[in-house]
């Protein structure tokens, strides 16, 4: 697993993968898993926007080293400044139960998005600028 340092990540951390032009992102969740978006459950994300069949995709909860591979990752809470995040009993149980078949949409349903909604419940991704209301609004 390559990481520019070497901390270990802590449950509700946001955990940064580069995968080319894009970053792909994941919430650990503890015990070395990540729970994050995907368009394929064997590939961490793809970086071709045209690479989502249907606008679907899934959320699963894999390994953290088996996601990241040879690629660089770091601990990236990007909005702590600007949110508070959850608690890491909440963060663990949200992001277990949204595990399953979920909508992609590059622009307002990403995996950032994802990932953000799940530590801060506010879905927001820098890599396209915008917010939306994943799924709708969120877990209620």
């Amino acid at each position: 697993m390559a990481t520019p340092h070497d901390t270990k990540p802590e449950i509700g951390d946001l955990i940064e993968i580069v995968r080319g032009s894009f970053q792909h992102w994941a919430v650990y969740v503890g015990d070395g898993f990540i729970v994050h978006l995907t368009s394929d459950p064997e590939v961490a994300c793809s970086n071709s926007m045209s690479s989502v069949p249907n606008n679907k995709a899934l959320v699963t909860k894999r390994e953290l080293r088996d996601v990241v591979g040879t690629d660089e990752w770091k601990i990236n809470n990007i909005l702590d400044g600007k949110h508070e995040p959850h608690s890491k009993e909440d963060i663990v149980r949200d992001a277990r139960a949204m595990v399953g078949e979920a909508p992609y949409d590059i622009f307002f349903g990403n995996c950032e998005h994802f990932a953000t909604f799940i530590r801060y419940g506010k879905p927001e991704s820098r890599q396209v600028g915008s917010e939306s209301f994943f799924l709708g609004g969120g877990l209620e």
